[in-house]
């Protein structure tokens, strides 16, 4: 356990700020489980190698992995002045979003739930 009063613990762990690039993608409409097939793929590689692992991935959320990477190279570019051909993902993962709840109607007047799930993915980067 930590020692100190909560507020104080909270402004600790606040103060050390992260600067490592990264990119979040939030209400992503894709679920936590078919992210992370595309998310594991890419885990540990270049930015050059994942942009090309994504590109011809099927999964829909290759698509969407494919902007993010993009937009976090681009950060760490720009405001990090970090070198593009020296750049690999560090981290990306999903987290789970909120579900949508929908019905759909079935025989004698019954109904079904059908979940639509959302998640939010971040990927950060950092030089080799």
């Amino acid at each position: 356990m930590a020692k100190g009063h909560r507020s104080q613990i909270k402004r600790e762990r606040n103060a050390v700020k992260d600067t490592r690039p990264s990119a979040k993608l939030s209400y992503a409409r894709v679920s936590v489980q078919k992210a992370c097939f595309v998310l594991d793929a890419i885990r540990g590689k270049s930015v050059e190698e994942a942009l090309a692992i994504v590109m011809y991935n099927p999964r829909y959320a290759s698509s969407l992995l494919e902007k993010l990477i993009k937009s976090a190279a681009a950060n760490a570019e720009n405001n990090n002045g970090m070198d593009p051909s020296k750049l690999y993902i560090e981290e990306c993962y999903a987290n789970k979003g909120p579900t949508m709840k929908r019905i759909h109607p079935r025989a004698q007047g019954r109904a079904y739930r059908i979940e639509k799930r959302m998640s939010h993915i971040t990927v950060i980067l950092n030089e080799r």
